[in-house]
């Protein structure tokens, strides 16, 4: 038997885990300030990129004593540009829960191949043990696993008096979690997360301590142009002041500036943080009163706010092969989308299967409120082909 349709559709079915929804009231019309047609360079391009670093410092609540800089390549790009500048000072950390962290992983050890890493990882849905890191090395790890939906509580297991250099990928947390600056020395994003920017551009923060580093050692390896964060030993300090290393999308930079303005007019870094919060509490309740869900992350308080990761505990589902599981999860989302309901919530390629649904700021709760039971009906209609076919 068909399973009935709900009656009401989210307004915004956009809830991909990058690119993110757009600010609520988005329209292309808002960017017509957009320095199109002329250089980065120029004065009113220069501007419009400081203008970008100060909108993030004011946003964010970054110390003024740490750099902000535009970097080209996504949260990506930034966080390579880190590893590959500063890292074999030495010995070095590398935390891993999810896919992007075991990127990370594979980077240090088989592109720069430094030999003294010591590797702590968690399954899916786990965190590490992070009272066994040891700060007298470098550390690597992500604030918000994108693909496990677990991100780490706080920076409270971070040594104040840490002797390596703490450097955070924080994507999909920034904008949607509390940052413990003082215990970060870097830290990366990218603004099509939890603002919903446009992509192909990254963040780079730096604290004191990073650019210590950066002006007191040099790796043992060459640095492509797109990397060198020095100049004759010092600091670019260009890079951080507006001045890209490449050529910036001065439409994506307008675009970005449209969202730091939303999040500072509803009231900033706690505001959008409480956006987020709302959003996955409503998500959690449901999947707390439904019995065919849950979450991947085991702990509630390691939950992400931001990329809730889900897994199907049916047991006409969980007695299925991994494949089999795979399978019924992409039938779930492509019968969401095939609705116009829910758009990309299908699980990331590397993770468990089940649904990644995003919860960040620039989702309206209203619109996760009406997913719900059109999540319920999608389940239905696919527990009853699965019923069919056996």
């Amino acid at each position: 038997m068909t399973a009935i349709k709900p009656g009401v559709r989210p307004t915004i079915p956009h809830f991909s885990s990058g690119p993110c929804a757009k600010r609520p009231g988005w329209a292309l019309q808002n960017l017509t300030d957009a320095v199109l047609g002329r250089s980065h360079r120029s004065k009113v391009g220069k501007a419009k990129l400081k203008h970008a670093i100060d909108l993030t410092r004011e946003v964010l609540e970054i110390p003024p004593d740490y750099r902000i800089g535009i970097v080209p390549a996504s949260d990506t790009g930034a966080v390579e540009m880190a590893l590959w500048s500063l890292l074999g000072a030495r010995p070095v950390t590398m935390l891993a829960w999810e896919s992007f962290g075991e990127g990370w992983v594979t980077d240090v050890e088989k592109q720069l191949k430094l030999k003294d890493v010591t590797v702590v990882k968690a399954p899916y849905g786990e965190l590490p043990d992070l009272g066994k890191v040891d700060f007298s090395t470098d550390i690597v790890f992500t604030w918000n696993g994108t693909t496990s939906g677990v991100r780490v509580p706080n920076g409270d297991w971070i040594a104040a008096n840490r002797k390596g250099l703490t450097i955070c990928d924080a994507t999909s947390a920034a904008f949607a979690q509390k940052l413990d600056w003082p215990k970060l020395d870097v830290v990366t994003f990218s603004w099509q997360k939890a603002l919903g920017g446009e992509g192909a551009h990254g963040m780079l923060v730096l604290s004191p301590r990073a650019v210590e580093r950066l002006e007191s050692y040099k790796p043992a390896w060459p640095l492509p142009k797109i990397f060198r964060l020095t100049k004759g030993g010092k600091l670019n300090e260009g890079i951080f002041t507006g001045e890209t290393i490449n050529t910036p999308s001065m439409l994506c930079v307008e675009d970005y500036l449209d969202a730091l303005l939303w999040a500072k007019s509803v009231g900033g870094l706690a505001a959008t943080i409480a956006r987020s919060d709302a959003n996955a509490k409503a998500l959690s309740d449901w999947v707390a009163a439904t019995a065919w869900i849950d979450h991947l992350a085991k702990n509630a308080g390691e939950r992400s706010n931001t990329s809730v990761c889900l897994k199907v505990v049916d047991p006409a589902v969980t007695r299925l092969s991994g494949d089999d599981q795979a399978a019924f999860a992409k039938t779930l989302a492509g019968l969401l989308e095939k609705e116009g309901v829910a758009y990309d919530i299908a699980f990331y390629r590397n993770a468990p299967p089940g649904l990644r649904n995003w919860c960040g700021a620039t989702v309206e709760r209203r619109d996760i409120e009406a997913l719900l039971p059109w999540l319920d009906w999608a389940f239905a209609e696919a527990k009853a082909t699965l019923s069919k076919a056996a």
